[in-house]
């Protein structure tokens, strides 16, 4: 797919589906990459209800890397599948900043 075919196809949904939105809540891009993936097997309710505490407790991505796993793990327990998720965060965020050098959420 090139860069074009991606451009007319999100302009297709937009025009398509003018009011939609996300049902997750996320103040950034970061934020948003964890909702996804709390969100797997999960209501989207469930997921906001988990992560206010998940937020606050991790501000920058370097915080969700250097998290302890079983800290991430308590957390996101009532997601399902925590433990897989917890790990799974945590490899995200690391790849972002080895990979993206980008040191803020």
């Amino acid at each position: 797919m090139k860069k074009n075919d991606a451009i007319k196809i999100i302009e297709t949904l937009r025009s398509t589906y003018p009011d939609a939105t996300c049902s997750l809540d996320f103040t950034t891009p970061f934020e948003m990459v964890v909702s996804v993936m709390l969100s797997a097997q999960c209501t989207d309710e469930r997921v906001n209800k988990t992560t206010p505490s998940l937020f606050k407790r991790c501000k920058t991505i370097e915080d969700y890397a250097e998290i302890d796993l079983k800290e991430l793990e308590d957390i996101i327990h009532p997601c399902g599948f925590y433990k897989n998720k917890a790990k799974n965060i945590k490899l995200c965020a690391k790849q972002v900043l080895e990979n993206f050098n980008r040191y803020s959420s």
